[in-house]
């Protein structure tokens, strides 16, 4: 008998986790093991609440399936749920398999990042426990480009082509006066620097940015003003990256003030602006004209920027996932790795979840300029393959056409 697929989205959206779901639609599609395909929407919670939607008879359809591609963002819904230990809550984990039995789902591909992967892991070793036969896998995503185990993570190229295309044309702009003015741009990544990092791709096609500063590197207001000083002496617009995470030598985040310790249910503090404060210290300590910018969630959804490779290397890793899952495999995660920059070239790969599940990648020191205020040719030379080309979506009246998942069908019945 044929077992059915169940698909979920969980974590922060970006630009091609949808094309990772269409990879592993695509898939499912040529199986002659997989019955229906159906999705979870909101992560993990669409399990847990059998809140269940058929994909197989929409995305039959290739336009259809073609247009998921192009869609930013998650659309099955996501969810920022850890699940505790299965010996912790017995019931929520009893009402996860209840969905799965009530389905007949043999195959579970849970699309996220490294929170994302640690539920894997724990609904892997239930099942095992449980000995009810469904086969667990991760596919990955984060814009942050932390998960350890791979080369580089989905999300993260078309994230970095935004990023760096924003700053390239901010330089466009502030350089247009000949007034000194300081140009403070916040960029995700509250514990590595990837993101900001990418900015200075910007620097393929102009002067900016000037500075850099990650979360690796401990953050010196001293260190910054005379940085931007400096700067000031040889241009009279300065741009400067700086990622949302950046801490001081303390190990307190510049973003955190003002939010009295809040955290999400992953631990993590809220973080009120880094940007914002260091625009106030350059307009008190330098004296010059100043303003921050927040690129907040058009990093993640910018879709009309997309990088041709992501959203390439999201979809075959969907498709890599349901194909280890279909030879056997379970409590696994796939991954790619690079084996050339020129020509750029990886493989694709699945790895032991618990390899990936509740750890981050930072960037190497070595790749972070001796000041730690840029960084190095290697940087850059790593981050050049994953942006190239576009990949727009088809268009309607000027447009993008996007997808959107149907509404969710509830069985009034065991599967």
């Amino acid at each position: 008998m044929r077992k059915n697929l169940l698909i979920a989205q969980s974590g922060g959206p970006t630009a091609a986790i949808n094309a990772t779901l269409a990879g592993v639609v695509e898939r499912a599609l040529t199986s002659s093991e997989v019955g229906g395909i159906y999705g979870a929407r909101f992560g993990i919670k669409g399990v847990l609440k059998d809140d269940i939607v058929d994909l197989g008879e929409p995305l039959t359809d290739p336009k259809q399936l073609g247009h998921l591609m192009h869609t930013p963002a998650a659309a099955l819904g996501s969810c920022r749920m850890k699940l505790p230990a299965p010996g912790e809550a017995p019931d929520l984990y009893d009402a996860i398999f209840k969905t799965f039995a009530k389905w007949n789902i043999g195959y579970f591909v849970y699309i996220g990042g490294n929170d994302s992967m640690d539920t894997v892991q724990k609904l892997s070793a239930c099942a095992e426990d449980r000995n009810c036969g469904v086969r667990m896998m991760g596919a990955p995503k984060t814009i942050d480009n932390d998960l350890c185990g791979m080369d580089h993570s989905p999300g993260f190229g078309s994230a970095a082509k935004y990023i760096a295309t924003t700053f390239s044309e901010l330089w466009c702009d502030c350089r247009v006066y000949d007034v000194p003015a300081v140009t403070i741009v916040e960029v995700m990544g509250r514990h590595v620097g990837w993101l900001t990092a990418s900015s200075a791709l910007a620097r393929v096609t102009g002067d900016a940015p000037h500075l850099i500063y990650l979360p690796e590197i401990p953050f010196e207001e001293e260190r910054f003003l005379a940085d931007v000083r400096g700067q000031l002496e040889k241009n009279d617009a300065v741009i400067v990256a700086v990622s949302e995470g950046v801490r001081r030598p303390d190990g307190s985040f510049v973003g955190e003030e003002g939010q009295n310790g809040v955290t999400d249910v992953f631990g993590h503090k809220y973080l009120s602006g880094a940007g914002q404060v260091l625009e106030s210290l350059v307009r008190e300590k330098v004296g010059c004209k100043a303003r921050s910018i927040d690129l907040s969630l058009m990093q993640r959804c910018s879709a009309h920027l997309a990088s041709s490779v992501d959203l390439r290397e999201a979809r075959l890793l969907g498709g890599t996932a349901l194909d280890r899952a279909l030879a056997g495999g379970t409590g696994q995660m796939s991954v790619l790795r690079r084996l050339s920059n020129s020509p750029y070239s990886v493989e694709y790969d699945t790895i032991p979840v618990e390899e990936a599940a509740n750890l981050e990648k930072f960037v190497p020191r070595e790749w972070i300029n001796e000041e730690g205020n840029f960084v190095t040719l290697d940087m850059m030379q790593y981050l050049v393959p994953l942006i190239d080309g576009s990949f727009g979506s088809e268009t309607r009246r000027g447009m993008p056409v996007h997808f959107f998942a149907p509404k969710a069908h509830r069985q009034d019945s065991e599967a």
